[in-house]
This record gives structure tokens, sequence and C-alpha cells, in this order.
């Protein structure tokens, strides 16, 4: 049987609070008192109750993490660093699938019956009023990769994914194409609606015909592919921003499927840079995302917020970068 608080504290001739207090982080508790309570726990083999300590402490150490788009490689990684880097700080993460729900009063009290300490909403396809639901019942939170508004009292960090669009646009010109299409994500999710407004309006700048215009029901390779079945019924086109590597991945099998060569036919571009983009099947240039700064941000902001919930609102934007392989044509 598991070994108890209070066989502890009779072992080391101590209260049982002490002991509490020995094992709650920022407790008061004497150097002498500590080295009895600590001895006593080593010799008996005791553990400290998670629990038990959230019950004293009226924190859980829980940080609910709410996101979607599970079929999309990129998430393992922003999984991955948000895990790790919570549990670093010694805060555990409590995983929300959101799938295909937009409405957030079912999660918000989801997470308030796991007295969750903070919320991170981790998903580009959302409004600030999805994330700002969190803050009205009172449960700190942050919206990772979450699009900027200015009259949204909610921290927010994520890029800016109009002047990503601009930043394809741009690219396009450069190498020389005239007619050009775009090929987004779905299209009610807010970063694909930024980065296609950035994109046209840019390609207007610059002189790019935008022949076709198409978003993609999800961000798999399979929508990908079915999307780029329009784009082809244009004819002519010289080069396709996707709003997602796995999306234009599809687009490119579709292509070469019709018998143009990429990049001798047809050009494409990318957006977020995940491993698969870097294969020789694809060498796919593309717009990276810091997903660590992002992320680390997200975390500290978080977990700044636990301790201190009425912290002003922060927007961080982080550049992005673009990484040029061989999908588009040289200058």
């Amino acid at each position: 049987m598991a070994v108890t608080l209070k066989e502890v504290a009779e072992l080391a001739g101590v209260s049982r609070s002490a002991v509490s207090r020995t094992f709650t982080d920022g407790a008061s508790v004497s150097a002498r008192t500590r080295e009895k309570v600590e001895k006593a726990a080593k010799t008996l083999g005791y553990k400290p109750s998670l629990i038990a300590r959230s019950l004293a402490t009226n924190r859980t150490k829980l940080i609910g993490l709410v996101a979607n788009n599970f079929q999309n490689p990129a998430f393992l990684d922003v999984f991955d660093l948000f895990t790790s880097e919570l549990q670093k700080r010694g805060f555990r993460p409590l995983l929300v699938n959101l799938s295909a729900e937009t409405s957030p009063k079912k999660f918000v009290e989801l997470l308030r019956q796991y007295s969750v300490d903070g919320v991170i909403v981790a998903t580009s396809t959302l409004p600030t009023s999805f994330a700002t639901s969190f803050q009205a019942a009172g449960i700190p939170v942050i919206h990772t990769f979450g699009k900027y508004e200015a009259n949204a009292n909610v921290h927010v960090v994520g890029i800016d994914n109009v002047y990503c669009g601009t930043m394809a646009a741009a690219l396009f010109a450069e190498r020389g194409y005239r007619k050009v299409a775009l090929l987004g994500g779905p299209e009610a999710a807010t970063s694909t609606q930024d980065r296609a407004a950035g994109f046209l309006k840019a390609a207007n700048d610059k002189g790019l015909e935008v022949a076709a215009t198409c978003f993609a029901e999800n961000y798999t390779y399979q929508a990908g592919r079915d999307a780029m079945q329009q784009v082809l019924q244009e004819g002519g086109i010289e080069a396709v921003f996707c709003g997602d590597d796995l999306i234009c991945m599809g687009a490119m099998d579709a292509a070469r499927a019709a018998g143009l060569s990429i990049p001798e036919e047809i050009g494409f571009m990318g957006f977020n840079d995940i491993a698969m983009a870097g294969w020789d099947a694809y060498s796919l240039t593309t717009i990276r995302q810091p997903i660590r700064d992002i992320i680390l941000s997200s975390v500290e902001l978080v977990v700044g917020m636990v301790e201190n919930p009425t912290r002003s609102a922060e927007i961080r934007l982080f550049p992005c970068t673009i990484v040029e392989r061989g999908s588009l044509k040289p200058v």
C-alpha cells in the first residue's frame, strides 16, 4: 500500500501540515523540518500526491491545450514542443481535440470541470472571440497562432499572415511569373483569409493575374490534390501559392498526374516548412513559421498568467522567412 502523509509525519516527528508544506512549492518551512521530512520520506519511499497537493494549493498544474488539425504532420512538432516545455516548468498539458467544433461553450465547461490553471488555444483557424470565451469564464488564456485583432483584450502569439501572403506574391513577381493561382486552406479559417488577402493585394499591386482562387476542405494531402483539379481547369497557370505544405504536396502530385513538370511548366510555394517539404520528391519552396519561438513565448505567457491573472494582454507576432528549394523556377 502507498505510504501516507501521516506516516511520514509520525516518523519525522512533525505535524502533517509540516509535511504538506515541505512538498508544496513556495510554502514556508524551516530547514531543520525540511531535512527531517525529506529523510523520513526517503526511508518510507513516500511520493507526494499531486491530487492532494492541488486540493491544498488550489492549483492543479494542468494547462488545457485546445487544438485541431491533428491530421497534419506539422501538429506533431507543435504538440511535442508544447508538452515538453510545459513539463519543464512543472505543468501538465490536458489535450482537447476541437475536431470540427467551433463553439467554445462545451470546451469552456469541460476545462472548468478539470480546474485547469490556464488554457492555450493552439489553432490558426478560429477568431480571437473563441479564446476570449475562456477569459470571460475566469480562465487565463493564450491564443497561439491566433489572429491579431486590435480590440481583442487577449494574449495572442503568432505571425502576420497578411504579410506572409504578400511575401509569396512578391517572390512570384521576382521569379517572372505572371499568371498565378491561390490554393488556400479551409476558407473559414482566419489564417487562410489573411494569407489570401495579403497575396491578392500584393499580386494586384505587382501586376500579377490571379487566374484561379480556390480553397481545400481541410489541411490534408488529398484535399490539396482534389482542390488542384479546379486550378488545372483554368489552364496556363504558371505558379500556385498554397496555404499549407501538405495541401501543396497534394497539389504538386495532381499537377504531375496531369503531365506538368515542376518547376519547368508550373511552380509551387507552400507554407509551414514541415519536414517533408525538404524531401527530394517535393523540394518545396515554402514560408517557414518560427514554431519554436511561438511556442516558447506562449508557454512563458501562460505560466506568467497563472501567477498573475491580471497581466495586461500582449500581442507577440514573429517574422517568417522564405525557404527556397526547387519547386519554383530560378531567377
